[in-house]
């Protein structure tokens, strides 16, 4: 696709400006991919705002912050973007801070601790877009034809249910996505159920702490080396993951919310449950937010902050959590799904919210770290894999990364 004077604000008419946007697709089919919410969005906002147009161009989440990552470096920076990060661009210069965009009222509609997870030193640039939390899922019918009758409460039920999963014929008793798509969330997961993650309280990289080694060494040798996962890590997408335990062929997986309504759609009775750590409960569940930023190149700030306004409206919040099963990120677009019995599924995951960790995303050398650990945490656990050595790159990786600044 060729981008000819993106972000350049050019206008479509008499004082007109045109909005680009680049957002991450969080649908699972062509029929509810992300493009679909966005054109509905924008065309309810271009019908109050006649004066602004906004051009959505929604990428995978394996493209989308590639792309915004090139046309902030070939000079053609959207007015908005919706990825993963934005530490970085924050860092540099390059974005607007939220108080200098939105209206008080839709700021401090935001969870305090997603807010809080937005700021790069102190000053929120990063609006959180979409959250979830993580839960382990279970194929209740595949758990009663192996005779397990309960959930698995720690790390050896896992292995002593994935084991009886295997021995009545089931391909993929657990699923260990560790391919490119997501590996940083499933490498997260497994950290704080070993109750380590990738920082300590005061935001210093603990990626080779004994408790992470000795995690990765327990799924090497519990899970992946007894052949429970199904499959090599290391190829395995969390999409096809999903896609596999919505087919009724995986015995369990740590997944989020959007898994609910894939499982339900092909008819999967399933159950979820607090993550499991090595003893018990995991310390805490990941937390997961999408970031909204907005770049100053295209010097949009007014036209931008009014999107943002509408964007952020707790209709318009609730509808996008609604429609994908995520969590909303402002506090009475929670309050009014916790009260609402629809979206009764959900309230599971919502109460984990308040007390969740999330990526350290306010450190510029996070996008940098989590594409190391996209590249080797899936061969640290396979076959010929050392996770106390792979740990350890990762970590001199960040030591380096932090040291100059990056």
């Amino acid at each position: 696709m060729t981008l000819t004077l993106t972000g350049c604000g050019l206008g479509s008419g008499d004082g007109d400006v045109t909005l680009k946007l680049i957002a991450a697709d969080y649908g699972d089919s062509k029929s509810n991919g992300s493009q679909q919410y966005w054109d509905g969005l924008v065309r309810a906002f271009e019908k109050k705002n006649p004066g602004i147009k906004v051009d959505v161009q929604v990428y995978s989440w394996t493209d989308v912050d590639k792309k915004v990552e090139q046309l902030v470096k070939d000079g053609h920076a959207p007015d908005l973007a919706q990825t993963g990060a934005y530490a970085d661009y924050a860092a540099k210069g390059k974005l607007y801070s939220v108080d200098k965009l939105l209206n008080v009222t839709t700021e401090s509609n935001f969870i305090p601790s997603l807010a809080e997870a937005g700021e790069y030193e102190r000053v929120q640039y990063g609006m959180p877009f979409g959250a979830s939390t993580r839960r382990l899922f279970y194929n209740k019918k595949l758990f009663a034809q192996a005779g397990i009758t309960a959930p698995p409460q720690n790390w050896d039920d896992i292995a002593h249910d994935a084991q009886l999963l295997k021995a009545h014929g089931v391909k993929m008793p657990f699923a260990l996505p560790l391919g490119r798509e997501e590996t940083q969330a499933e490498t997260m997961q497994w950290m704080l159920s070993g109750g380590g993650g990738y920082t300590d309280s005061i935001g210093k990289y603990t990626i080779d702490s004994p408790e992470n080694v000795k995690t990765f060494n327990w799924l090497k040798e519990n899970l992946v080396g007894k052949g429970l996962t199904g499959t090599d890590p290391a190829k395995l997408n969390r999409k096809d993951a999903f896609q596999g335990f919505a087919e009724g062929k995986v015995g369990m997986l740590n997944g989020h919310p959007t898994l609910m309504k894939q499982a339900a759609a092909k008819g999967v009775d399933y159950g979820s449950i607090e993550l499991p750590g090595a003893h018990g409960k995991a310390k805490a569940t990941m937390g997961v937010a999408d970031w909204m930023m907005a770049f100053k190149q295209g010097g949009h700030r007014a036209q931008v902050g009014k999107f943002l306004d509408f964007v952020y409206s707790d209709k318009n919040v609730e509808k996008f959590s609604g429609d994908y099963g995520l969590l909303p990120v402002t506090s009475l677009a929670s309050q009014a799904m916790l009260a609402d019995d629809k979206y009764a599924k959900l309230h599971s995951f919502l109460k984990q919210l308040a007390n969740a960790e999330f990526y350290p995303a306010n450190k510029t050398s996070w996008p940098l770290i989590s594409k190391t650990v996209k590249a080797k945490m899936g061969a640290a656990v396979g076959p010929r894999g050392n996770p106390a050595g792979v740990l350890t790159d990762i970590q001199n990786t960040a030591d380096a990364a932090d040291n100059t600044g990056e």
